[in-house]
């Protein structure tokens, strides 16, 4: 995310920090730490607050490999 398109919604800060996190969903997948969740972040430069959005998961693919290599 360019910081021409972000503006925090506590302080109107324009800068933020952009990445991506995985979580595990629930039932099976959280006892077997299948990291099935993916969200990308957007976190404020200013004021550290942080907004979350949901992205694609990567499919059944990525689950398989996430659960052999766990």
């Amino acid at each position: 995310m360019s910081s021409a398109t972000f503006e925090c919604a506590k302080c109107r800060h324009r800068e933020a920090e952009t990445g991506e996190i995985r979580t595990t969903g629930g039932g099976a997948s959280r006892y077997l730490n299948v990291q099935n969740q993916k969200f990308g972040y957007a976190a404020c430069a200013s004021c550290g607050y942080t907004e979350f959005y949901r992205m694609d998961g990567g499919g059944k693919g990525r689950m398989i490999l996430d659960a052999l290599t766990n």
